[in-house]
């Protein structure tokens, strides 16, 4: 067991670079970035262990391994299985069987998808190929794009519906993260149909065009091919992915970035046979009889620039740029038809300072109106009191009023009846002094 001393976290063993990467700035800086937040640079005393991140994502990355969708669109015998078999170096596809002459010909364009589990040097990768055979090969191709545009986005709704599930532990992502379009080498410019689909495409998935069999056309040809078809494709102002830029790239990372933009639509060329070159040399390409068409020969064909944006280098940008950007777009409107709406502040960032500011002043006004509340029951309930009290005098002068009344009428029944009593006993006391004074008759 290994002591403290020797842990593998001990700062005394770490090697100087990690200490010296560990250090963002000599001195306490404070940023304020677009946004107005705050940002704090400070100088790390020593190792942290966040700088193997990406070791730990790595590591993490290897054991689930890795899936990517491919759609490939274009006509019939352009080569799309052919360079989806040459971009991942093995036959994906199975043999195709010969259709009888009185077999039936499909009257829409049909979806097809095919699965396989790769590996390369320990990394493992579910690529998913879509084929769309049938596109372009009918007399009216009117609505050829429907099919399609209708395949990816009943890939969004999937998703959307398994993320609103209870459980999301075991989402598979199924949405497309690129379209090949191949492009018929015609060398003149875009179809209306390519223009029409590409238009319905663009944004909604990654969309990287590609010239079909390139090999037939000079290279004086490809060049003025490849500047119209830029040029529809400005003109129509359809959006294809582009390759991303990061301050930690280096000249020659941008050197690369900077050549595969420019090599776009890519002018290619498949082959998964391997031939003899005069030189001796067996290499994957086809061969002519004037001579030999490399396909992983940057001076023959851009297949290697393709395989570069598609496989090699951006791969993880694709996906990104899927579920971060076309799928929350598709996302967000198809919730806003739905009627679901939510307040976009909860997104934009905040400066503490000010939410502390603004949570004072909301707790401020919530205060004054519970005062206010507050004030306005004990007025009424002062109010109520009041009112009650003035009942109770009314009443009490009213029943003041009715004993003063009974008792002046008692008083009055009473002087009266002292009155009549007095007038009796005057009358009383008047025929006794007649009596005494006067004489009777009889006597």
């Amino acid at each position: 067991m290994a002591t403290p001393s020797e842990s593998s976290d001990s700062p005394s063993n770490q090697k100087p670079e990690s200490r010296d990467a560990s250090i963002l700035i000599d001195t306490v800086d404070v940023l304020q970035n677009g946004s107005g937040t705050n940002v704090v640079r400070r100088k790390l005393t020593g190792f942290v262990g966040f700088s193997n991140l990406p070791i730990q994502w790595h590591r993490k990355s290897i054991q689930s391994g890795f899936n990517f969708n491919v759609m490939v669109v274009g006509e019939s015998g352009l080569g799309k299985s052919t360079l989806v078999s040459t971009l991942f170096n093995m036959p994906l596809y199975p043999p195709r069987s010969e259709k009888r002459p009185s077999a039936e010909i499909p009257k829409t364009v049909a979806i097809q998808s095919i699965s396989a589990d790769l590996e390369e040097r320990g990394v493992k990768l579910r690529l998913t190929v879509v084929d769309t055979p049938g596109f372009g090969d009918f007399v009216n191709n009117e609505d050829a794009w429907r099919p399609i545009v209708e395949n990816i986005e009943q890939r969004f709704d999937a998703y959307l519906e398994a993320e609103n599930k209870a459980n999301r532990a075991n989402i598979v992502d199924n949405r497309i993260h690129a379209v090949i379009y191949f492009i018929a080498p015609t060398g003149h410019s875009l179809k209306p149909l390519d223009i029409e689909v590409m238009t319905k495409l663009h944004n909604k998935v990654n969309l990287i065009p590609v010239i079909a069999k390139s090999d037939i056309l000079t290279d004086e040809e490809i060049v003025a091919f490849k500047a119209r078809i830029r040029a529809d494709l400005d003109h129509h102002k359809i959006n294809l992915f582009e390759t991303p830029r990061y301050e930690v790239d280096s000249d020659e990372t941008m050197e690369e970035k900077t050549t595969i933009i420019s090599k776009i639509p890519f002018a290619i060329v498949g082959a998964t046979s391997e031939v003899t070159t005069p030189d001796g040399r067996v290499v994957r390409g086809r061969k002519y009889p004037w001579g030999v068409v490399e396909v992983d020969n940057e001076d023959h064909c851009d297949f290697l620039k393709l395989r570069a944006m598609l496989v090699k280098n951006y791969m993880e940008e694709l996906k990104e740029y899927t579920n971060e950007v076309l799928y929350e777009n598709y996302r967000s409107a198809k919730l806003m038809a739905m009627g679901v709406s939510q307040d976009q502040s909860v997104f934009k960032e905040v400066n503490p300072a000010l939410k502390q500011e603004e949570e004072r002043a909301l707790h401020q006004a919530k205060l004054l109106k519970m005062e206010a509340e507050m004030r306005m029951v004990f007025q009424q309930k002062v109010a109520e009191k009041e009112q009650r009290l003035k009942q109770s005098e009314d009443e009490l002068f009213a029943r003041h009023r009715e004993m003063k009344e009974s008792l002046d009428k008692q008083r009055r029944d009473l002087e009266a009846k002292k009155a009549q009593i007095e007038s009796g006993r005057i009358y009383m006391s008047t025929e006794e002094k007649s009596r005494k004074k006067g004489f009777s008759l009889r006597s």
